[in-house]
C-alpha cells in the first residue's frame, strides 16, 4: 500500500491545492508513482473523465503535475453548488441528486464507504498518495463526521503539514488558533508547518517562526515565497477574476457569472500576448470589448434573470447589433437561445426567455450528460469563418438539451459511447454558441479567433503566437516542482512520509 501525506490549510484558499500539485511534481521527478486524492471537494470547475465521469479540476490539474492520467477515484465527492445554501452531489463520478447543506452534513456518514474503497484502489496502485484538504481542520461546527480533513487523515493514517497564509495577515494566530482548537490525536498528526505566499526579507520572519515552533513543538518544513505562476486553481477565490484593465491589441471580455461553471476554458485565451481577457460582472465594467464570452453555468436560468436585472445582458445585446463577436459556451450557448424551459425543476419549474441571438431551444432533464468528444468545426461562415474545419477535442457537462433550426458548427465524435458522428453547437451572423468544455484548448483555435478579431481592427492576424498549452502546463509544473525545492525542507517531508520524524 502507499505511504501518504496530506496538506491542510488554516483557512481556505491557504494555497492547498497548488501545494499538492507542487509536490505531485517533484515526487514524480524524483521517479516515485505518486497520486492526489481529495474526498471532497466543492467546486464548480469540473472534468470527464475518458470513462465519461465527473471530476474536480483541482484533481485533474495535481494529476497532470503527478504524470498521470486524471480518475475519479482522486475525488470520489464532487459538490457542485446551486445556490447559496445547497449542491449538486457527485459520488463517483454521477449524480446522486441536489441537497441543502443541511441534508448532505447529516448523511456524510454515508459517504465513508464511496471514500474509503476510491483511496484503496489509488494505495494499491501508487507509491505516494498526496491527500488534500478542504477548508480549515478546526472549523469546529463541521467536525464531527469529519470526512476531509482529520477524519480523513485518520482514514488514511496520514501525517499532516499544515498550511498558513502569510499574505493576508496574521498567519502565526492562524496555525497557533488551528492547533489549539484540535484534539491532541489531531494534533499529534501534525508533523509540519508551512508558511505560505511570503513577500520580504526572510530574516526579519524567522524570530517568529523560532517562536511558533517553540509555542506549538511543531517544526516549520519551510515558507514559500508569493509567486505568479499559471497554474489552474478553484473556482470561486481566483486572482483571475481581478484583472479589470484591457491591455493587448484585442479586449476579451467574459461574463462573471454567480454561477459561474468551468473558466478554466478560457485559460488558453489569456495564453495569447495580442489579447486581454478580463472577467465582468457589471454594466460599468463592460467597456467596448472586440469580444464577449459567456461561460458555463451551474444554474442558467438564475444567472440569465441576473444579467437581465442588472444590465449585462442589455450590454451584450448591444454588442451584438454592433457586430461585435459573442461566444456562449454550455450554460453561455443556452442563455443566447430564444427560450429555456425546465419542466421538472432541474434548476427552477417554469420557463425563461433566452437573449434570442441563436435559433435554439433548451429544454432541461433530469438525465445529465457527462462525455468526451472530438472532432471539427464545419463550415461555418460570419467573423469565425476561419474555423472551418479546424479540430477540436473536449468534453460535455450539461443537463438541457438544445434543439436549433439549422446546421450546428460542430461534428463531434462521442468518445466515450462511441457511434456515429453528430453535430453541436449553432451559429447566426457574429454569434456563435457550443456545448463544449475546451474547445479553445487547441491553438488553431484560439489562433484563428485573436487573429480574426486582429484583422478587424487592421492587424496583422499572424501576429498571433498561441501556445501549446500541453506544453506550457508542463513547464508550469515545473517551475511550481523547483520553488517548492527551493522552500521547503524535502528530506524533513520525505522522513514525515516514513514516519521516522516529525518533531513530535
Amino acid at each position: 500500500m502507499a505511504k501518504s501525506i496530506m496538506i491542510q490549510g488554516t483557512m481556505s484558499n491557504a494555497g492547498k491545492s497548488i501545494l499538492v500539485g507542487g509536490l505531485c511534481r517533484v515526487f514524480r521527478q524524483d521517479g516515485f508513482r505518486v497520486a492526489p486524492f481529495k474526498s471532497q471537494n466543492m467546486a464548480l470547475n469540473s472534468y470527464i473523465t475518458e470513462t465519461g465521469l465527473e471530476m474536480g479540476r483541482a484533481q485533474v490539474m495535481q494529476a497532470e503535475a503527478a504524470g498521470i492520467t486524471p480518475t475519479v477515484e482522486m475525488n470520489p465527492i464532487l459538490l457542485k453548488p446551486t445556490n447559496d445554501t445547497g449542491s449538486q452531489v457527485i459520488v463517483n463520478g454521477e449524480v446522486t441528486g441536489v441537497m441543502s447543506a443541511v441534508e448532505y452534513y447529516r448523511r456524510k456518514k454515508e459517504y465513508i464507504p464511496a471514500i474509503s474503497s476510491a483511496y484503496r484502489k489509488l494505495a494499491a496502485k501508487y507509491e505516494i498518495i498526496v491527500i488534500e484538504g478542504a477548508g480549515s481542520p478546526a472549523e469546529i461546527n463541521l467536525k464531527e463526521d469529519d470526512i476531509v480533513n482529520m477524519g480523513m487523515a485518520r482514514m488514511a493514517d496520514a501525517p499532516v503539514l499544515l498550511v498558513g497564509d502569510i499574505d493576508r495577515g496574521g498567519v502565526f494566530a492562524q496555525v497557533v488558533g488551528t492547533v489549539e482548537l484540535l484534539e491532541e490525536e489531531e494534533r499529534q498528526r501534525i508533523k509540519g508547518i508551512i508558511i505560505n505566499k511570503f513577500r520580504g526579507d526572510a530574516d526579519i520572519l524567522r524570530p517568529g517562526l523560532k517562536m511558533l515552533e517553540e509555542r506549538i513543538d511543531i517544526p516549520v518544513c519551510g515558507v514559500i515565497p508569493f509567486f505568479h505562476l499559471d497554474i489552474d486553481d478553484e473556482d470561486s477565490l481566483t486572482q483571475r477574476f481581478d484583472k479589470k484593465t484591457a491591455a493587448g491589441l484585442v479586449d476579451i471580455v467574459v461574463i462573471r457569472l454567480p454561477r459561474i461553471a468551468n473558466f478554466t476554458d478560457f485559460a488558453p485565451l489569456e495564453g495569447v500576448e495580442e489579447a486581454s481577457l478580463r472577467y465582468v460582472g457589471s454594466p460599468g465594467e463592460f467597456g467596448s470589448p472586440d469580444a464577449v464570452i459567456l461561460p458555463g453555468s451551474k444554474n442558467t436560468m438564475s444567472d440569465l434573470l441576473w444579467m437581465r436585472q442588472n444590465g449585462l445582458e442589455a450590454k451584450v445585446l448591444q454588442h451584438s447589433a454592433q457586430g461585435g463577436l459573442v461566444f456562449g459556451i454550455c450554460g453561455g450557448y443556452q442563455m443566447l437561445g430564444e427560450e429555456i424551459d425546465d419542466p421538472d425543476g432541474t434548476e427552477q419549474v417554469g420557463s425563461v426567455s433566452g437573449m434570442g441571438l441563436l435559433p435554439i431551444k433548451t429544454t432541461f432533464t433530469a438525465k445529465k450528460t457527462r462525455t468526451r468528444v472530438k472532432g471539427r468545426f464545419l463550415d461555418i461562415e460570419g467573423i469565425l469563418a476561419g474555423l472551418s474545419q479546424v479540430e477540436i477535442e473536449g468534453y460535455e457537462i450539461h443537463m438541457g438539451i438544445s434543439e436549433t433550426r439549422q446546421e450546428g458548427i460542430l461534428s463531434l465524435v462521442d468518445e466515450v459511447s462511441g457511434g456515429p458522428a453528430k453535430t453541436d453547437g449553432s451559429s447566426k451572423g457574429n454569434v456563435y454558441g457550443c456545448y463544449v468544455h475546451g474547445i479553445f484548448d487547441k491553438p488553431e483555435v484560439t489562433r484563428a479567433i485573436v487573429g480574426a478579431l486582429l484583422s478587424r481592427k487592421g492587424y496583422d492576424p499572424d501576429l498571433v503566437r498561441a501556445i501549446d498549452m500541453a506544453a506550457y502546463k508542463e513547464e508550469q509544473y515545473d517551475k511550481l516542482a523547483g520553488i517548492i525545492r527551493e522552500s521547503l525542507d524535502m528530506k524533513a517531508v520525505y522522513e514525515i512520509i516514513e514516519g521516522v520524524s516529525g518533531g513530535r
